[in-house]
């Protein structure tokens, strides 16, 4: 492990690697463990979102209790706010964040790509407009991506891609998969920190041919230790997003490799998505729903605005078995605290939708484990919960 995170040593497969421990066999689901320098992380597994360096709401204590592994960042923002300088000249982003265990960070690329008219894309990199923040003009290229990545310091960093909403033209995607190619190439000889993982991302809207020549660029420059499915919920409903994700994840991606969905967060969409062969997820879902008082329950979406339940006096959900559920908080009270605009009620719900999904892929690895997540898929089918809409 690496003692400090500004340190420099040779490059050693050692640093990261992932072991397939068990695999479905009714569906392409599989268990496994990703080995990183800041622990182990066993999959599959949800990622919670710190965008800006924290969970919103949620002490890294918290999410240690409700059973996290591995936390997310935001490239983009934390090169904003409050600049890379300051998070490394304070210790890397595990000691600025207080969260010792493994971070993954994402390259900052969607939300540059976000500001639409505000983007300049050429082949060198993109120069964008700053306008959530001060207003100037910033050019990232794939080298300077990775310079921030590696000066943030997480366990785990994505290559700089362009990633194209949903309807787009067919040329207009199929540009931005030989771009993000072409990128990953650079991003790799760029990227030089030995305990650090630079995962390639596979683009392609939701063509699987273009998906497909996305993943073969990404492996014909010798593989990553990790791959990022990027480009899906863009826009595009879940049966669609499932068309071209599952024949590419199941039958086509490397199974030595983790295999990241990112940005896809509905509890059904993960039951789902880790049928086809996915490990990781990551959402801003739970804490953004959280913070409006939508909650995740073995009943389906419950909205503690809702005047229902004013006088309800039983926990969250019955058979959930985090600190909210089990503390003695009543409906009632959540649904006063979220009426009144109180932050408690947001730090509650968003605690328990951290939980559930945590809890969710926890119960989901234990099935593979045990040879029955087809079964696992279609209780899951028939009950309440999976009304998650």
């Amino acid at each position: 492990m690496c003692e400090q995170d500004g340190c420099h040593v040779e490059k050693d497969d050692r640093w990261f690697s992932y072991d397939v421990v068990a695999e479905d066999s009714s569906t392409h689901a599989r268990a496994g463990v990703l080995h990183t320098p800041h622990g182990d992380v066993p999959t599959p597994i949800f990622m919670p979102v710190g965008t800006k360096g924290t969970v919103k709401g949620i002490l890294p204590q918290t999410l240690e209790q409700v059973g996290a592994h591995i936390v997310l960042a935001n490239t983009y923002h934390l090169a904003m706010r409050p600049g890379v300088d300051v998070v490394s000249e304070l210790g890397g982003l595990h000691e600025f964040m207080q969260w010792h265990g493994p971070i993954l960070t994402d390259s900052g690329g969607f939300q540059v790509f976000s500001h639409e008219e505000f983007v300049k894309l050429s082949e060198d990199g993109i120069k964008f407009r700053a306008v959530d923040y001060d207003g100037r003009w910033f050019t990232w290229t794939p080298e300077t991506n990775m310079d921030i990545a590696q000066r943030l310091g997480a366990d785990v960093v994505m290559q700089l891609d362009q990633c194209v909403g949903y309807p787009a033209p067919r040329a207009k995607v199929e540009r931005a998969v030989d771009l993000s190619s072409r990128w990953a190439e650079r991003c790799r000889a760029a990227h030089t920190r030995p305990d650090q993982a630079l995962f390639g991302i596979v683009q392609g809207g939701m063509d699987l041919d273009l998906r497909l020549r996305s993943l073969r660029h990404l492996e014909e420059m010798g593989g990553f230790p990790g791959y990022g499915i990027g480009g899906y919920s863009v826009g595009e409903d879940h049966e669609t997003m499932f068309e071209s994700l599952e024949p590419l994840v199941a039958e086509h991606m490397p199974r030595d490799r983790p295999r990241y969905l990112m940005g896809v967060g509905s509890p059904s969409a993960l039951v789902r998505g880790v049928a086809c062969g996915i490990d990781m997820f990551d959402c801003v879902l739970p804490t953004r729903t959280g913070r409006t008082g939508t909650a995740f329950s073995s009943e389906g979406r419950l909205n503690f605005r809702h005047a229902r339940f004013t006088h309800d006096a039983g926990p969250l959900d019955p058979a959930c078995g985090c600190p909210v559920c089990r503390g003695g908080y009543s409906r009632a009270y959540l649904h006063h605290l979220i009426r009144q605009g109180e932050m408690l009620g947001s730090i509650l719900v968003s605690t328990h939708n951290i939980y559930y999904l945590l809890d969710l892929m926890r119960r989901a690895r234990v099935a593979i484990i045990e040879g029955r997540y087809g079964s696992f898929v279609s209780d899951w089918n028939d009950s309440e919960a999976s009304r998650d809409w």
